[in-house]
């Protein structure tokens, strides 16, 4: 009998139980990519060299001014206009139908909140979003990419020119390697009131002029929050 007692009084005992790991879900709605845009943060320099791809070109973090969880904004090699910015998947898609729903609308929100920061910086009025979906489009890298460009009046001719000018400044595999070699380009800048010359405006920047300019609209963009 006391054994049998001893026996009820040892089950009675309750157990401890150890801490449970929290699980923590997938992304899988467009809230998830709401919460993931509002969690940008800018590039670290403490990334690889080489850390991110556009397509199969190689895009060193000193040109990445703000990411999220699925998107990047790149400085552009051969900018249009001054402040021409590209949005890209942080996964390489070539074609828009190939994002998710959540990337879709992690890509455009992030290019709307970049656009809102460089409209007022860069002394514009305006803003051009454009996405060349396909090569029959225009697109030169097989990545979805959107080109955010502040705009101001006058600053074409003809204001359907931007999207030529757009497909003229798409960008070839090796460009940027090049930008590194340490080629600098001259050229003048536009006087107050006057046109801004396009063609001097697309020559390929160099490797110190993109991280500069990288470094402005990542302090912009934190400014910003």
């Amino acid at each position: 009998v006391d054994m049998r007692a001893a026996q009820l009084l040892r089950a009675a005992r309750p157990r401890a139980i150890g801490p449970r790991r929290a699980r923590v879900p997938a992304a899988s709605s467009s809230a998830d990519a709401t919460s993931a845009s509002a969690a940008m943060r800018t590039s670290s320099s403490s990334a690889p060299a080489n850390a991110h791809k556009f397509g199969p070109i190689d895009i060193p973090d000193s040109q990445v001014f703000c990411e999220t969880p699925l998107s990047l904004g790149l400085v552009n090699l051969k900018p249009v206009v001054p402040g021409h910015v590209l949005i890209i998947s942080r996964r390489v898609v070539a074609r828009f139908a190939d994002l998710t729903p959540e990337e879709t609308t992690d890509l455009w929100s992030l290019a709307k909140r970049v656009g809102t920061c460089i409209e007022p910086h860069f002394g514009a009025t305006s803003l051009t979003y454009a996405i060349q979906d396909g090569p029959a489009a225009g697109q030169t890298v097989p990545h979805v990419h959107v080109h955010v460009l502040p705009r101001k009046p006058g600053d074409f001719e003809n204001n359907d020119e931007v999207y030529e000018r757009i497909e003229e400044s798409g960008e070839a595999v090796g460009e940027r390697e090049r930008a590194f070699m340490g080629k600098e380009v001259i050229r003048e800048q536009p006087a107050k009131g006057e046109r801004l010359d396009l063609d001097a405006e697309r020559v390929v920047r160099t490797a110190n002029e993109m991280a500069q300019e990288a470094r402005e609209l990542r302090a912009l963009l934190d400014a910003s929050r």
